[in-house]
């Protein structure tokens, strides 16, 4: 049997109770016998991202995040869209990668679940490919109106987007396995 590939998660939301985390912790059930998922750290611990910091000695919590991505298989988004555009948290997590490259070949997938998402999902698709993330049409999910189609519990309970998640895991996968 081959060795399960492991997986770092990225929640674009800080809320606790966030929507966003709910679907991430759904999909690491239904990508079990897959991958294994764990979370990065809370994007709220990370600094605000300045070149005069991002030197050989960044900072502690920049150091422990790039490890984290470093030691994964592939990298998982799963994001709001806020104010038409990408959470300034996890975009400035992101800008933190830019120059130490943890984005660079890596299995990309990206969902963005939110009201609408068009915008915040093309911006941040144009960042991963600027970074060069290895993504796929078929490795991103763009879930309007997500409180329609998933619970707060994060059960996908629209059939559609159920198997467009599915196909996305199966991809997914298949690329980390590349």
């Amino acid at each position: 049997m081959t060795a399960l590939k492991t997986v770092v998660a990225l929640c674009g939301s800080t809320r606790t109770s966030s929507i966003n985390r709910s679907l991430i912790e759904t999909l690491a059930k239904m990508a079990k016998e897959r991958f294994s998922v764990v979370f990065a750290p809370n994007l709220i611990e990370i600094p605000a991202f300045s070149p005069d910091f991002d030197t050989n000695s960044p900072p502690e919590a920049i150091i422990a995040f790039r490890k984290c991505l470093r030691s994964a298989d592939g990298i998982l988004i799963c994001t709001p869209e806020y104010a038409m555009g990408v959470p300034g948290m996890l975009k400035n997590a992101i800008d933190w990668t830019v120059s130490s490259m943890e984005f660079s070949k890596k299995p990309t997938a990206l969902i963005t679940a939110s009201s609408v998402g068009e915008k915040g999902h093309r911006s941040l698709l144009e960042t991963l490919e600027v970074i060069e993330a290895k993504i796929l049409p078929e490795t991103q999910v763009l879930i309007s109106f997500v409180k329609t189609k998933i619970n707060p519990a994060g059960e996908i309970t629209e059939a559609p987007t159920k198997l467009e998640l599915e196909r996305l895991l199966v991809v997914f996968d298949g690329l980390m396995r590349e």
